[in-house]
């Protein structure tokens, strides 16, 4: 119990020293070491390191969750040790809805068979998502939140033990400094007008005095000083670790990317298969779209490929319209290609001719495209062997 309460002593004397310390520092009534500049650099590089990494964590967890609520709840989870339970994503949940609704509203229906198939594609793209959000997760949050939590908490340990070192060892050189003053002015300015030998004795006294105080103080300062530079040492290799923790986080940031774009090749691929099905559906669906009505249909979605050229705009009318009737198959017949102009093209999808004026297509077939003047250009001039006739752009990804 003795020993517990000097020990509290002792602790509340040092805090109070330090506090008395730092409180001159900053009223500027005390001197400060100061630390090299190769240190201040590395104390900089670490707290933009930890700043940066904390926001990038952050707004990976939005990305990855955008609901708030659900990332405080897996957030509780980990604190509390416990599984985070298994969450649908979104895309599961519309395929879901859609499921049901073609259920109910009949599944053999034109409608009913096309939220079918969006709902198995929304499906796919589900389970893409939940495959990203976890693999994210362990090759990029997890390492990210290990140095925050692990790493950075070590290093600004041994900060503030440094800062503690620094404080101990600035004020053993201010007791110093005022003890070697109060010994040189007991030495050099001794009462000689004193002449009673109690006073001289007194004097003798009060300077022997200082000097035990200047040599206890000079040990302090020893003491202080090595325990400093040990404390400076230890930080300054952690510091000099945040090197490791660059190339770490870049490794890391090489697997997110990675994973990201396996996603979204992922998702491409389901869409495009998922606009196969359905372009190739249309026509059947709707057979009167492709000619030019009042109010057609909109076309299917254009491939998400650089090369190929999406339509947006409802089809327009055709060279038949352009021509008096039954001269349309004769005059597309005569029509030559032009001397340049002509492409490549491969068909994305099948598609069925209106009339005698298209040409019907089949998936993945090269056929060689042009276009005429005063043409929608919403249509080309497409050729296979001797078959010519006109073909939808949205059905094509033009290669060369």
């Amino acid at each position: 119990m003795d020993f517990n309460m000097k020990k509290l002593a002792s602790d509340a004397g040092i805090f109070f020293t330090r506090a008395v310390q730092f409180t001159e520092e900053k009223f500027g009534q005390a001197e400060k070491t100061e630390l090299d500049a190769h240190f201040e650099s590395l104390l900089a590089r670490a707290d933009s390191t930890k700043n940066w990494t904390e926001k990038i964590l952050r707004q990976t967890e939005v990305l990855l969750q955008p609901n708030p609520s659900a990332r405080v709840e897996e957030f509780l989870y980990e604190k509390l040790d416990r599984k985070v339970p298994s969450r649908v994503t979104n895309g599961e949940l519309l395929a879901q809805y859609m499921a049901e609704a073609a259920s109910e509203l009949g599944p053999t229906t034109p409608y009913g068979k096309t939220l079918i198939k969006v709902a198995e594609a929304e499906k796919h793209l589900g389970a893409a998502e939940r495959d990203f959000i976890h693999t994210a997760s362990i090759n990029f949050l997890t390492p990210l939140r290990n140095f925050l939590e692990g790493d950075w908490k070590t290093i600004s340990k041994e900060r503030r033990l440094l800062q503690n070192r620094r404080l101990d060892l600035d004020a053993s050189k201010a007791r110093l400094k005022k003890a070697k003053a109060a010994e040189a002015k007991a030495t050099t300015v001794p009462d000689f007008q004193e002449t009673r030998p109690r006073n001289y004795i007194l004097s003798a006294s009060a300077s022997a005095l200082w000097n035990d105080e200047v040599d206890k103080a000079e040990q302090e300062l020893r003491v202080a000083q090595t325990e400093f530079d040990r404390q400076a040492e230890v930080t300054r290799l952690l510091l000099e670790g945040i090197s490791s923790t660059h190339v770490n986080h870049l490794r890391c940031l090489h697997e997110f990317i990675e994973s990201q774009t396996t996603y979204y090749a992922q998702c491409y691929r389901h869409m495009l298969d998922l606009q196969k099905q359905l372009g190739s559906s249309q026509g059947a669906i709707f057979p009167g779209t492709f000619v030019g009505t009042a109010e057609p249909a909109s076309p299917p979605l254009s491939s998400t490929s650089p090369t190929t050229t999406a339509a947006t705009m409802p089809m327009g009318p055709s060279v038949a319209d352009l021509a008096p009737p039954g001269e349309a198959a004769l005059r597309l017949e005569e029509v030559a290609p032009p001397a340049s102009g002509t492409r490549k093209a491969r068909v994305l999808y099948d598609y069925e001719a209106a009339d005698s004026s298209e040409l019907a297509l089949l998936a993945d077939e090269l056929i060689t495209v042009y276009s005429l003047p005063g043409m929608d250009p919403d249509w080309l001039i497409g050729e296979r062997g001797n078959k010519k006739g006109k073909v939808p752009v949205t059905y094509l990804e033009l290669l060369s």
